[in-house]
């Protein structure tokens, strides 16, 4: 029987699930993504995500391929499938691929966002989705430690230990720092990111921000090639997987509508 390749771009609150890959528990968002598609197409689907996420982080555009044995619209995908997931995950568009694409391995590059509060009180309605500090930050010292990491480097030091990856030599092609109010917002855009990198490089960011070390610490701990050099992980709460980003001719959607209410 032939089968059909799907992409499909998934959001989803992080806060309640172990993150994005399969467990035996089920209470991953890939289980509740493949069980919906399983009971709309009503026979088994398995699913290839472009970026794994760990617990508590949260998906705007998620991309995923799936080899179909059925065939639907592609707006039956989108409707028929949040018909089964719950309330904080959601099929945001679909569309058919080429075989030959890929969700990971086509992607020319990533992209992250931050959402960090900065105020002497914790979060409440935004609870689980922002990092919070209590202390003052200061934009320019920030930004003069980010643009250490800018271009190709070994990032052992922002690496976590069970880490997956067969090598640490990722490429960061931009960080911004931004702020609106008590709120901080932090973008990054690189070729691929290793496991905890971005929350180790936001601890360390915090801690130059706050004075607890100089601009130039950063680039001390990224020569360091050593985690012991870096701050402890962040809080994964403010972090987004804004989605990865493809050659035009896949016609891969790059915004859904939480990219306007997060901004």
């Amino acid at each position: 029987m032939s089968s059909q390749r799907i992409a499909l771009g998934i959001a989803y609150r992080g806060s309640g699930y172990l993150g994005w890959q399969s467990q035996p528990g089920g209470r991953t968002v890939q289980d509740q993504l493949e069980q919906a598609l399983s009971a709309f197409a009503a026979r088994p689907i398995s699913t290839m995500c472009a970026g794994r996420t760990d617990t508590g982080v949260h998906g705007l555009n998620q991309v995923v391929h799936l080899d179909s044995p059925v065939e639907r619209e592609p707006f039956s995908w989108v409707r028929g499938t949040n018909r089964y997931l719950p309330p904080d995950i959601a099929v945001q568009w679909a569309q058919p691929v080429v075989p030959g694409f890929h969700a990971r391995n086509s992607a020319r590059s990533r992209r992250y966002r931050y959402l960090l509060l900065e105020s002497a009180l914790r979060p409440a309605l935004e609870a689980g989705q922002v990092g919070w500090v209590f202390r003052p930050l200061e934009a320019s010292a920030m930004q003069e430690a980010a643009r250490a990491l800018i271009g190709e480097h070994d990032f052992s030091s922002f690496r976590a230990a069970e880490c997956q990856a067969a090598s640490p030599v990722k490429t960061l092609y931009a960080i911004g720092i931004t702020r609106r109010g008590a709120y901080w917002c932090f973008d990054f855009h690189g070729n691929a990111f290793l496991h905890h990198m971005i929350r180790n490089i936001m601890g360390c960011l915090v801690a130059i921000g706050s004075g607890r070390q100089p601009a130039g610490w950063m680039g001390e701990v990224l020569r360091a090639r050593s985690r012991d050099a870096a701050a402890p992980t962040f809080m994964a709460d403010g972090l987004y997987f804004v989605g990865p980003q493809y050659d035009a001719h896949h016609r891969i959607p790059a915004h859904t509508p939480a990219m306007d209410w997060f901004v």
